[in-house]
């Protein structure tokens, strides 16, 4: 399959393979559990929920055993995560870009955590629209945050990570969203392997 842009098709190859086995231990899976046990305090009547880049499923893991009734959707590029989404029990799961996304589905949540940070910035308006027109109710997104636009070196490559204000964006561009909730996730926390994630829940008004 061929991507529009440098960063689908790294994420979708051999580097997004390797991803997988970098976050799969049980520490991580207690943090994210504990991350979005604050993340959905302010949420109410969440019933179904999509990630967008949902990698191997452990952010819908987690929010399952808080939210046990809702049903889960996931949106990922890497056919290998795909194999690994495909084993967990009721989740649907669309093996498609964010960027190439076509669904008129919506949903009470729709999320996205450490991956607009790896998309082409050039190519942000289209994955703001993508999260937006997913929700019917709740967007979270939980990504590296900084006031203005930076690059990065990614584990030796570049052009892979950009950290900016998504959440200040896609609130200017969307003006019938409001900033209910947002929370800072601090690699220093005495209990939990966070990653200093920024998250923002923002929700249709």
């Amino acid at each position: 399959m061929r991507y529009s842009t440098e960063q689908e098709e790294f994420w979708a190859g051999d580097f997004g393979t390797e991803y997988i086995e970098r976050n799969k231990s049980n520490l991580e899976q207690a943090a994210r559990i504990a991350s979005f046990s604050k993340i959905l305090k302010c949420t109410s009547k969440i019933s179904s929920i999509v990630e967008l880049g949902a990698n191997i499923g452990l952010n819908l893991q987690a929010i399952k055993l808080l939210l046990p009734e809702a049903k889960l959707n996931a949106v990922e590029i890497n056919k290998n995560a795909v194999e690994h989404l495909n084993r967990i029990a009721d989740l649907n799961v669309i093996h498609e870009s964010i960027l190439e996304l076509n669904t008129n589905e919506k949903y009470d949540l729709s999320l996205i955590k450490g991956v607009l940070i790896h998309i082409n910035p050039d190519s942000l308006p289209v994955a703001y629209e993508k999260l937006y027109q997913s929700s019917n109710k709740y967007i979270c997104i939980a990504e590296y945050f900084n006031p203005s636009p930076v690059e990065i070196n990614y584990r030796g490559h570049q052009n892979k990570l950009f950290k900016r204000d998504f959440a200040g964006e896609i609130l200017a561009a969307y003006p019938d969203l409001e900033l209910i909730d947002y929370g800072f996730l601090y690699s220093k926390d005495n209990n939990f392997q966070f990653d200093d994630i920024t998250w923002f829940l923002l929700e249709k008004k």
